[in-house]
């Protein structure tokens, strides 16, 4: 929050203007007044867009379908006007740190706040999607931290400038490490891409730094388009999720449902995050019982080394499968059940990997995740 220049004005509309909140390529944010005191952030557009009569009719629309969006996962539009000099938009003002100034102040993320934080906005994308609108510019500055969950401002407002304006001197700087391949290059736009976005973000999230961070625009737009993310430092269990909301094509990238299931599925999974050193010892109720006259002679844990003076077992390992994961860890048994048994050791043979494909949406998911920690 800064002081007033002496350019600011000192109204918008009927709310008196109190404080600069930030800006952007489009325009500026002030926190205003109504006339009883309550407080809101009033978004002014830029001259040049002002002037741009298609910018004036598709912003207009924007704020009427912003309207519609659950104020739960948004700063809910209390006012507008797309015909003024300057079109403005007034929403409640949400008290809170933008993530990137959380990240910048607290430094990276642990897991747990990441995947809530991911959940989230995984429901706020969700609420907007079924509204009809493409947020288009989900990135750390319009996502702001509140007390209870994580809200997504200015959607609807990047979706209203057209690719001309899009390309613009710094219309999109900041924000490019953030856009879906298709984005970058001005194809069809629709929900993956905020998905995409959203991958982007939670990297952030977690590490401090964008998946396509670079020293400059063109450099970060060869690596959205053509090079794969950078996910080193990110926790295992959500870097399966972001990986795969990262996809270059649109279409193998998962809705914000299905990402809102991973999260969930990740902060109740109680395998740890790295494999342990050595084999889990079977329990005695399930080990085979030692064959010849060793099995006479007092009970004993087994070496930790091969076990050379006993022969192997003369029955097949089947008949004794591992241990079975308590039922009550995992809130979904069955889901989580077959899970598990795609991971099994087969009756013969060497092990099988399942292909990521065998297992759509959770299942699918989590067999990757476990073969990133095998």
């Amino acid at each position: 929050m800064e002081s007033l220049a002496p350019e600011d004005p000192e109204k918008i509309g009927p709310y008196r203007v109190r404080a600069r909140l930030g800006a952007g390529g489009m325009g500026r944010v002030y926190l205003a007044e109504t006339p009883a005191g309550r407080r809101l952030a009033v978004k002014v557009i830029r001259a040049e867009h002002a002037a741009d009569p298609r910018f004036r009719a598709r912003f207009a629309r924007e704020v009427e379908a912003a309207r519609r969006v659950n104020d739960f996962y948004t700063a809910p539009v209390v006012d507008a006007d797309p015909d003024a000099a300057a079109p403005w938009m007034a929403t409640a003002y949400v008290p809170g740190p933008s993530l990137r100034a959380l990240v910048e102040r607290e430094g990276a993320l642990p897991p747990e706040r990441v995947r809530e934080l991911g959940a989230g906005l995984a429901e706020g994308l969700a609420a907007i999607h079924a509204c009809g609108l493409v947020h288009r510019d989900l990135k750390p500055g319009n996502i702001i931290v509140a007390e209870d969950g994580p809200r997504i401002i200015d959607f609807g407002i990047a979706r209203a400038l057209d690719a001309s304006a899009m390309t613009a001197t710094g219309a999109v700087i900041g924000t490019l490490a953030y856009m879906s391949p298709e984005q970058v290059e001005a194809d069809e736009v629709g929900p993956p891409s905020d998905v995409f976005s959203l991958g982007g973000v939670l990297v952030y999230a977690a590490t401090g730094r964008g998946p396509f961070d670079a020293s400059s625009p063109g450099a970060i737009v060869h690596r959205v388009v053509g090079r794969e993310p950078d996910l080193d430092g990110v926790d295992p269990f959500l870097a399966d999720v972001l990986a795969r909301c990262l996809t270059k094509d649109p279409a193998g990238r998962p809705t914000p449902a299905q990402v809102l299931a991973d999260l969930r599925i990740a902060a109740h999974d109680p395998v740890p995050s790295a494999p342990p050193s050595s084999p889990p010892v079977p329990s005695p109720a399930t080990a085979p019982p030692a064959p010849g006259p060793a099995s006479s002679g007092p009970t004993h844990s087994p070496p930790a080394g091969p076990a050379l003076e006993h022969p192997a077992p003369q029955h097949p390992s089947p008949a004794h499968p591992a241990p079975a994961h308590p039922g009550s860890v995992h809130p979904a048994p069955a889901e989580v059940g077959s899970g598990y048994a795609a991971v099994a050791v087969p009756p013969q043979g060497p092990p099988v990997t399942v292909p990521p494909q065998a297992r759509p949406g959770a299942d699918q998911a989590r067999v990757r995740r476990r073969a990133v920690l095998a």
